[in-house]
């Protein structure tokens, strides 16, 4: 068995059962193992540790996938690993056929993603250990999900960490010839899985979009950074007076307006802009336009912590432009899908906002995650979606 023995103190995280394993923790390796074989992980004193994945080539150099020493890092362990997943989610997603299945860490899988689009499942290989797995596991997802397909996004930048390329297409199955939609509450939306955003749709904002859904009742809704229009066709079904959707890719407002099409919402009331967001807001400001909401949901701009200085910047820039464009007594729904941002650095980022804005503001709720991206209580790193709804006083 090819060992990996920690350094003096190093174990303490393992103990904890934090999956990871960094290169600088490790005092010696015992044999010459592949790309995503397994290994055992021991203390200095020779305590067993964790059965993990090895990666040579990331800094992240093991992942753990079971504390327990007695069990066997086999086909059978990750078809119950993938069945306890797919159990958890038949309690926590009841409204919507777009569904997380898989999400790495928190469900004992570090590095997989699993994406259900209605009869497709979308898979993303974000580690080593899964890359050496991934057919495997796509015919154990086919045969447990009775799903017809499953499609490859593994076309994210942390694979260039892990030594991996960027692989897309499909990995098991086949594809329906029409073009896939999701059903969420009441709504229904395409999905595009070769080409959208992570695995086609961004399925963490589920509750977040049918919340200001809710609230949009006889306002005036600003969208920006509106991908494909989710949060626009909620606001739209709760009954916004009017909802401007402004988004820098042609191709997304195509599918956002496709998407309007597909429900009986009243088109009438919805404008798309294809614009510059930073540039597009500063425009509403000169030409003294106003809303009583405004959805903040922009891409990842922060993606580790090396990158927060000049992310907060840009966050402030924003939510300083959407505080001013808000109407007295409005709501200000903003995220971020930073990794490398804290949710008290983000607080902290929109607070300056408003006093830049001169503006009272008060946070009157936080959003998160939708249930099915559950956050593992060892691994705090996997909470990446904060929001904040701020009313303006």
């Amino acid at each position: 068995m090819i060992r990996i023995t920690l350094k003096p103190g190093r174990e303490k995280s393992l103990l904890h059962r934090h999956p990871w394993i960094f290169s600088g923790a490790i005092a010696r390796l015992d044999g010459v193992p592949t790309a995503g074989e397994t290994v055992e992980v021991r203390a200095q004193d020779g305590r067993f540790l964790a059965w993990a994945a090895y990666s040579p080539q990331s800094q992240i150099r093991a992942r753990a996938w079971s504390f327990d020493e007695h069990e066997n890092i086999d086909d059978d362990f990750f078809r119950r690993r993938l069945e306890n997943a797919l159990t958890q989610r038949e309690e926590l997603v009841e409204a919507s056929t777009g569904v997380r299945l898989v999400h790495g860490e928190s469900d004992g899988l570090p590095g997989l993603v699993v994406d259900r689009y209605g009869p497709v499942l979308v898979l993303q290989a974000l580690s080593a250990g899964v890359e050496a797995r991934k057919q495997t596991l796509a015919q154990q997802l086919m045969a447990l999900t009775g799903a017809v397909g499953v499609y490859e996004r593994s076309d994210v930048d942390v694979r260039q960490l892990e030594g991996l390329p960027p692989v897309t297409g499909l990995l098991a199955g086949a594809l329906p010839p029409d073009p896939l939609t999701i059903d969420e509450y009441g709504l229904r939306m395409h999905v595009d899985v070769a080409a959208g955003q992570k695995t086609g749709f961004y399925l963490d904002q589920r509750e977040n979009r049918h919340r200001i859904g809710r609230l949009a009742a006889g306002r005036d809704v600003l969208n920006c950074f509106c991908f494909t229009g989710g949060f626009s066709l909620a606001a739209l079904h709760g009954g916004a007076r009017s909802v401007l959707s402004v988004d820098s890719s042609a191709e997304a407002l195509q599918l956002a307006e496709a998407n309007l099409a597909l429900n009986p919402l009243p088109a009438e009331r919805a404008s798309f802009v294809e614009a510059d967001v930073f540039k597009y807001l500063r425009l509403l400001r000169d030409q003294g336009k106003s809303f009583d909401l405004i959805i903040l949901d922009p891409p990842k701009f922060a993606p580790t912590a090396q990158h927060v200085q000049s992310a907060a910047r840009a966050y402030k820039d924003i939510n300083l432009l959407g505080l001013k464009l808000l109407r007295p007594g409005g709501l200000l729904a903003t995220f971020t899908c930073s990794g490398g941002m804290s949710a008290e650095l983000f607080q902290k980022i929109i607070a300056g906002a408003a006093v830049d804005a001169r503006c009272d503001a008060r946070i009157v709720e936080r959003f998160t995650a939708a249930p099915d991206h559950p956050v593992s209580l060892a691994f705090p790193e996997g909470d990446y979606l904060k929001g904040l709804l701020v009313r303006k006083g």
